[in-house]
């Protein structure tokens, strides 16, 4: 009997000895460095799938296809809406954005931790498919930084940066919606990836499990803009 149920309280504990993969949201307004996050992360070759989202736009000078967003024509881009192939999409500032769904289901399945770089809403519309998914939400140390940093972007207008930081501030105000919030303070990338890193690990520990046999299939819905 005594063997009977030490094997039954072990066999309980498998899913933190070999935890389920998670899905991981990395979001935030403009400004706030997600591109240079993913970037770093994928530089220091941790061991996650990175979900590239897909765009109807034109490449911008030093991005590469496939690694900074699968670039694709406005037309194959609505032919993934309309087959289904996206966990989200939206359009925002008349660009299609979106996140391709097989990809990250076949990472999923081979026990992959799944990492997605979102705008505040598709971060929203992610989290009503994958109601589970570890959302961070990543904000500036100042509104100087922020200001600085919208103003780097490169292509766009003076228009275009004060829309930006309209757009900005508001979505600094849904921080509360997200499960983390995590600083990314200027020269210090890596200890931003640390904390990231960490609240992973955390997640994977977590005694309520997080399930994602359920999250499978489904038309995502658009956001509107």
């Amino acid at each position: 009997m005594a063997t009977t149920r030490s094997s039954a309280v072990f066999r309980s504990l498998r899913e933190y000895i070999e935890p389920e993969p998670v899905v991981v949201v990395i979001s935030g307004p403009s400004g706030v460095g997600k591109d240079s996050v993913i970037r770093r992360m994928q530089e220091l070759r941790h061991s996650f799938h990175f979900v590239v989202t897909a765009t109807d736009r034109e490449p911008r000078p030093g991005e590469v296809p496939g690694v900074d967003y699968l670039f694709v024509t406005t037309d194959e881009f609505e032919h993934m809406i309309d087959g289904g192939d996206l966990f989200e999409y939206a359009n925002v500032y008349g660009q299609y954005k979106g996140v391709p769904r097989r990809n990250a289901e076949q990472a999923l399945a081979s026990g992959t931790d799944v990492v997605m770089r979102l705008d505040v809403q598709g971060a929203a519309t992610v989290r009503r498919e994958i109601p589970d998914a570890v959302t961070i939400f990543l904000v500036p140390p100042t509104l100087e930084v922020l200001d600085a940093r919208l103003r780097r972007r490169p292509g766009d207008t003076a228009e275009q940066t004060a829309q930006r930081r309209e757009a900005a501030i508001e979505e600094l105000a849904r921080a509360p919606e997200f499960d983390y919030v995590v600083v990314n303070r200027e020269g210090e990338l890596d200890a931003t990836i640390q904390t990231i890193v960490s609240i992973i690990t955390a997640a994977k520990c977590a005694t309520r499990r997080r399930s994602l046999a359920d999250d499978q299939g489904g038309q995502p819905a658009p956001v509107a803009w």
